[in-house]
């Protein structure tokens, strides 16, 4: 269903947020989390019409400067700080200013906002939302930002890939919890 091609600019930036990334990579927060975000996000960019080159990137960045799986509120803003320094280094090869733009609103508000009048941003931030499973926490339709990814399957496709993800993680034990209704958190 999603594409799973990476292009030579994306796997540059794979390669420096990876290396720079504090936590454990099987943290909820880290590459497997990333990638899954990409999915969800190219998936729901070629339904919205977002940017898919800033919907990439978010999904890279917004967790890429977490300091801890649990409290961070900061994390947003220092990925949204990392953007702007790999723009200016000339990573971002290919995002002109208005796309640096977009996805320093999208890293730092994708905690806390809502919602956002720009597609791109508000795409990021439910290709996100969508990836709430891994962490135990279902999707709630009312609290995404597009119509496009409440009513077009997305939220029970990803919901999919986020559990098996948990279940390879937490293996039997997540799966006598997710049959409870009681899921593990990262605390």
């Amino acid at each position: 269903m999603a594409d799973r091609s990476v292009d030579v600019s994306v796997k540059s930036v794979i390669d420096t947020v990876t290396r720079r990334f504090a936590l454990d990579q099987r943290s909820p927060h880290g590459p497997a989390h990333w990638m899954r975000v990409r999915a969800n996000g190219l998936m729901l960019a070629s339904i919205t019409g977002a940017d898919k080159r800033v919907v990439e990137y978010f999904a890279l960045l917004h967790d890429s400067c977490r300091l801890n799986d649990w409290e961070d509120p900061e994390h947003g803003s220092r990925a949204a700080e990392f953007a702007t320094q790999l723009f200016d280094e000339g990573v971002f090869v290919d995002l002109s200013t208005r796309q640096l733009h977009q996805l320093v609103t999208a890293c730092r508000g994708h905690t806390f906002e809502g919602s956002h009048d720009d597609i791109t941003v508000a795409t990021c931030w439910d290709a996100d939302r969508l990836d709430l499973p891994r962490v135990g926490i279902s999707v709630d339709s009312s609290r995404l930002a597009t119509d496009e990814a409440r009513g077009s399957g997305l939220i029970e496709w990803a919901d999919q890939r986020a559990r098996a993800w948990c279940s390879r993680i937490y293996g039997q034990h997540w799966i006598a919890l997710n049959m409870s209704g009681n899921y593990p958190k990262c605390e």
